[in-house]
């Protein structure tokens, strides 16, 4: 491997199925250690990312000094992750003041731990927006600051950088060779039309992934054909046709059954993007919900990005929803390499 090639090393924890990892290298980063406890979200990491070693143990349990051995001198130029937020989700909390009780909250120290041991050049987090005003959140911050960090934290939508879906999202980066600030919008708007407008009907395609979206009772079936096309809700049906769960005021029940719409954002892809009663996932037009592969595209896959399609269909929505965005870790990562290049002695390589 040329010294080019060597030169931005970084780790992915709480990898999933390899979004992060994907934006890093397109920036430029080789990715040596990812870490995930999840068996078939590794198994998605490792068809795609066949060069990066991966560690499926849980974050608690693994020896760095161990790493640190594998690591054969290497320095580290950049260490990210995105903490497992479940008990900080919005959906999860509707919208209560305080997080769920969810033991993965405290898992951010596992991030700080890593941080504080390798020392890298600079970090990146990723997160839920509410995760900013937690105690959890505001200690780690504190305590990468002790540790020489410069930190930047912002809430931004990823549609802002050229993603087609409105995301909100917590991003925390840092450095302790020089100030840093966090990547600024591209500002081009990417529309569902341009992400999954050109795709066939999954009928008709060869694309296992893309055949994999739910079938319904006949009544469901009918309910879907009538909601009118193009971000049209269920609501439209009027409240005789409404389902009997969805007659009350609860907020979580306020977008299900809804069509995307064409030339706008989608809604935020989540872990259960594969089922229209957890949100607006129905296709523009055609009476289906959006499939998996349409999911992944909304979230910037490429194309032709991997996923074991041997698993329950639940498996392949979490894995997909609970990635971070390839595109938008792109751009941060692309923030940062510049940041590298400017502060670090041309002496190692630049």
């Amino acid at each position: 491997m040329t010294m080019k090639e060597e030169k931005f090393i970084s780790f992915d924890l709480f990898s999933g199925v390899g979004g992060l990892t994907e934006g890093l290298r397109k920036a430029g980063f080789n990715t040596k250690f990812a870490f995930e406890i999840d068996e078939i979200a590794s198994k998605a990491y490792s068809l795609n990312h066949k060069d990066t070693v991966v560690i499926m143990q849980d974050i608690r349990e693994v020896n760095l000094k161990d790493i640190e051995k594998k690591l054969n001198g290497l320095e580290i130029h950049l260490l990210a992750g995105c903490p497992p937020c479940q008990g900080f989700s919005s959906i999860r909390r509707l919208n209560k003041a305080k997080p769920i009780d969810d033991p993965r909250n405290d898992l951010i120290n596992e991030y700080v731990r890593f941080v504080e041991y390798f020392k890298p050049y600079t970090i990146m987090l990723e997160n839920v927006p509410w995760l900013e005003q937690d105690k959890l959140f505001i200690e780690a911050k504190r305590k990468l600051e002790m540790l020489g960090y410069k930190i930047d934290v912002a809430v931004v939508n990823v549609k802002d950088f050229g993603i087609p879906q409105n995301r909100k999202r917590l991003v925390m980066i840092g450095s302790r060779i020089g100030h840093i600030s966090i990547a600024k919008p591209s500002k081009k708007k990417v529309t569902v039309r341009d992400c999954i407008g050109e795709l066939p009907n999954p009928k008709n395609s060869k694309d296992k992934l893309h055949k994999i979206f739910p079938d319904h009772t006949k009544k469901i079936k009918e309910l879907i054909k009538d909601i009118p096309h193009d971000g049209g809700s269920r609501k439209d049906l009027g409240n005789e046709r409404q389902l009997a769960c969805h007659k009350n005021n609860n907020i979580g029940f306020s977008d299900v059954y809804g069509r995307l719409r064409w030339d706008d954002y989608s809604s935020t892809i989540t872990g259960g993007c594969l089922n229209p009663s957890k949100g607006r996932f129905l296709h523009p037009v055609q009476d289906r919900c959006i499939s998996a592969r349409e999911a992944a595209l909304l979230q910037s896959f490429p194309k032709k990005y991997l996923f074991p399609t041997d698993v329950p269909k639940g498996n392949i929505a979490l894995m997909i929803g609970n990635a971070l965005p390839p595109k938008f870790s792109y751009y941060q990562a692309k923030n940062i390499k510049k940041h590298l290049l400017k502060y670090l002695p041309k002496t190692s390589g630049g």
